[in-house]
């Protein structure tokens, strides 16, 4: 079979997260009937004869379709074309990088260098302007932070963008680092599409059949362009930012509802997203406790509390639901506090420092908690040593999800790779590259892990391969419930479907 056809029934596969007891045995090869874009039967191997186009099963097992729940599309998709700067020890090895790094033509704007990925909370030496410049002379040259709260530039770069008088280091942060990305990220439209295709297509590769897009823009027009322009590898949801919050009451976009100006139903308006602290790496994110070496210094809310309430409240009104970014035990407590006096539906995203005392919190007022499982283990070292005075939990998975809160795990990418298998080996194994779980205590069972990877999550809204459920799937070559970490690293894919059509075929 070919990418892009629509199958009718997919034969002989094991199945994994049935909706009910399957007949035959659940541990038997069945046979999975899709028409109209969803599941119309199962059946045991065999048991009835396929109609039209079937996909040979055989020694696979067929889990619902996967999703990333956070993911910055654009940011996402340009990686491709820029210089990786995730190997490098100090900040003299990135500058050293960058100096011998293409300039780039016909991506956007001629003439400037871009990076991305350090991680310089560890390194021994600090970014400095006269470092960077030393190296990379009068061309504009960007190194964005892996978590993209904050960019070192150059002061060519500096001059280009009008902020010569915001970084005497060359380091934006929080604001103004945004702010570079989002120009950074405005190329060309056709050749913006073709990298996000591209993307996507990977994505689908992998299992995937949707993601939350929470790209700082006017995320709807850039979709609706897609989609006539034929985009068809993912389901789609979209961010709203507080800047454009007014316009999307206005032009009536209401969460659930389909992007306009489209005969498609893959794209859907999403939430609106506020970010409300900082991050750890950038050593922003509103903590109870200073950070090391600088009693001054607990991370920052970057949105008042009573202004988050505001735009919950605005957003509830208007039929749309929230998604606030909170990473320190302040931030986590502020967002929950918004949550119950608001009555507003939707996720914490990223909840990687909470309070013992809001960890069930979350359940109670029905908050999910969008998570990066990956971010654990790239942090591990930086946790230890920037929050070793906190008492709240770091990265509690487990914690969440033994009181009963739904987890919906996502990438953040390009902070980690759009990789679903990923998120769930760090989940469940807590380790990576040989070395020792770290806080084993936080690990979530598989089944956890795979229903938080679905599009409604764990808790009970997960997706499950039942009649009537999308025809959304992920036919793996070996069973991901007793998969090792390695394993489940390199779960291969043989097809992936969306509604039926196939978007990915090994």
């Amino acid at each position: 079979m070919n990418h892009g056809e629509h199958v009718t029934a997919v034969l002989g596969a094991r199945i994994v997260s049935a909706g009910s007891p399957l007949p035959g045995g659940d541990d038997e090869p069945h046979d999975v009937f899709v028409a109209d874009g969803r599941i119309i039967d199962i059946a045991p191997a065999g048991a009835l004869r396929p109609r039209g186009a079937a996909l040979d099963g055989t020694g696979c097992w067929l889990t619902p379709g996967l999703w990333d729940h956070h993911v910055h599309v654009m940011q996402w998709a340009l990686v491709a074309q820029r210089v990786e700067l995730g190997s490098a020890a100090s900040a003299v090895d990135a500058a050293r990088i960058m100096a011998d790094a293409p300039v780039l033509h016909g991506v956007q704007d001629d003439g400037r260098r871009v990076g991305t990925g350090y991680r310089d909370a560890l390194w021994p030496d600090a970014p400095s302007l006269g470092l960077l410049d030393s190296v990379t002379g009068e061309v504009p040259t960007y190194l964005i932070n892996a978590d993209v709260h904050s960019v070192w530039l150059n002061s060519a770069a500096l001059r280009r963008e009008g902020f010569v008088d915001l970084a005497d280091d060359g380091v934006l942060r929080e604001g103004p680092a945004f702010e570079i990305s989002r120009r950074l990220n405005d190329i060309e439209p056709a050749i913006a599409d073709a990298f996000v295709t591209r993307a996507a297509r990977a994505a689908a590769a992998r299992g995937v059949v949707g993601i939350v897009d929470l790209d700082m823009a006017w995320n709807e027009g850039a979709w609706t362009r897609r989609l006539v322009g034929g985009f068809d590898a993912l389901r789609v949801e979209f961010g709203i930012y507080p800047e454009y919050l007014d316009r999307a009451i206005a032009e009536g976009l209401v969460s659930g509802a389909p992007v306009r100006g489209a005969d498609s139903d893959l794209v859907h308006v999403g939430p609106l997203k506020v970010i409300t602290d900082g991050s750890l790496g950038t050593r922003t994110a509103a903590c109870s406790h200073a950070y090391p070496d600088d009693p001054h210094n607990t991370g920052l809310l970057t949105v008042a509390p009573e202004r988050l309430i505001e735009l919950m409240t605005q957003a509830t009104g208007a039929g749309l639901r929230c998604a606030v970014h909170a990473i320190g035990d302040v931030a986590n407590t502020r967002a929950l506090d918004a949550y119950a006096l608001t009555g507003a539906t939707g996720t914490v995203e990223h909840a990687q420092l909470v309070a013992h005392a809001d960890i069930p919190r979350f359940a109670r007022l029905g908050v999910g908690a969008s998570v990066q499982p990956v971010h654990a283990l790239d942090d591990r070292d930086i946790t230890e040593r920037e929050w070793a005075a906190q008492t709240a939990l770091a990265y509690p998975l487990r914690a969440l999800a033994d009181s009963g809160a739904a987890l919906l795990f996502g990438s953040d990418a390009p902070v980690s790779p759009l990789d679903p298998w990923a998120a769930m080996a760090a989940a469940v194994f807590r380790s990576r590259g040989g070395r020792a779980p770290w806080r084993p205590q936080e690990a979530v069972p598989i089944g956890t892990a795979l229903d938080a990877s679905t599009h409604g999550g764990s808790g009970g809204g997960a997706a499950r391969i039942e009649p009537g459920a999308r025809g959304d799937l992920a036919l793996c070559t070996a069973d991901p419930r007793t998969a090792d970490e390695p394993g489940l690293r390199a779960m291969g894919i043989a097809a992936t479907l969306l509604g039926g059509r196939l978007t990915h075929i090994a």
